[in-house]
């Protein structure tokens, strides 16, 4: 086992770990470990041909090679000989925000204080993490990630690390549509979603039950619990932000279905959202490409 002073930071990822985030070690200069020799040079290899993770999937190999696509939240994993050296040449702790289990989070990354000044006047407020010169302001919600979104301002979620630095302070927030629409545009590019994404509307029709869900594999307490707390969300924005809330909830309730073989039915969990910001007094149309686009932000990542 890992001691002296880099055995902070594996106590660091196995507690993060512990409550479902995937973790990875950095090096020294708060890089990802360089990959091992079987995973390194043209050949495929076993990590399948994807020196650079440009292409999603997991690396087979049982060491951390590939940056983001190493990161996990098995225990066993974490603790490996496999591992053992890289924890020995740590130098911080990185997390997968995007990743499965109970992450599904963004990392708006602000690089600068006027990068933090534009977040705090123009975002709902959630969680932060102080950083060497900004913060980190964390949503729930993954998305896709992208860099200089703007001056000072990256998003980490999908196929990227972020570097662990502390719990933050602050009530994390569901991913409002103001940090979506920060993406670059690819709508007309985007490929058609698996079941239960696509384009929903607000109209009524059949309520979600096993029968809308035959491939999930949440039982109907855990799905209409989890529904209705989005809906109080959304009902919460009596004044303004209904709209946004809606998106944030309809990645939310996506992410929760990533892993589920389908049909789920989100379709059906669509309308009810839409129906909700609709009763808030946001446009129909707007609703529903709110909704729309956060069902296939997350379901795209599947």
């Amino acid at each position: 086992m890992t001691s002296g002073p880099h055995a902070a930071w594996l106590n660091a990822a196995l507690d993060l770990a512990t409550h479902g985030v995937p973790v990875m070690p950095l090096s020294a200069d708060k890089r990802p470990v360089a990959n091992c020799p079987r995973c390194s040079g043209p050949t495929p290899g076993v990590c399948g041909g994807r020196p650079n993770m440009k292409t999603a999937g997991p690396c087979q190999c049982p060491a951390p090679c590939h940056g983001w696509a190493a990161a996990t939240a098995d225990l066993a994993v974490v603790t490996s000989p496999a591992w053992a050296r890289a924890w020995r040449e740590a130098g911080a702790v990185a997390y997968h925000p995007g990743g499965a289990g109970t992450a599904g989070l963004t990392v708006v990354d602000l690089d600068n204080q006027s990068a933090v000044a534009w977040a705090r006047e123009t975002l709902p407020p959630t969680r932060t993490v102080a950083t060497t010169r900004g913060e980190h302001w964390i949503y729930q919600g993954a998305m896709t990630s992208h860099n200089a979104v703007r001056p000072g301002v990256d998003l980490k979620s999908r196929m990227a690390y972020a570097r662990w630095l502390g719990p933050g302070t602050g009530t994390m927030t569901i991913l409002p549509n103001a940090v979506a629409e920060l993406a670059p545009q690819v709508e007309e590019t985007t490929p058609a979603p698996r079941e239960g994404a696509g384009v929903v509307s607000s109209t009524t029709g059949t309520p979600w039950n096993r029968q809308v869900a035959t491939g999930c594999r949440h039982t109907e307490s855990y799905v209409r619990t989890g529904l209705e707390r989005g809906l109080g969300l959304i009902r919460a924005r009596r004044e303004q932000g209904a709209g946004s809330q809606a998106f944030g909830v309809a990645c939310w309730l996506a992410n929760q279905h990533r892993d589920c073989p389908g049909p789920c039915g989100l379709d059906v969990l669509g309308r009810a959202v839409i129906a909700a910001a609709v009763s808030m007094g946001v446009p129909e149309p707007y609703a529903t490409r709110a909704v729309t686009r956060g069902l296939n932000e997350m379901v795209g990542a599947v």
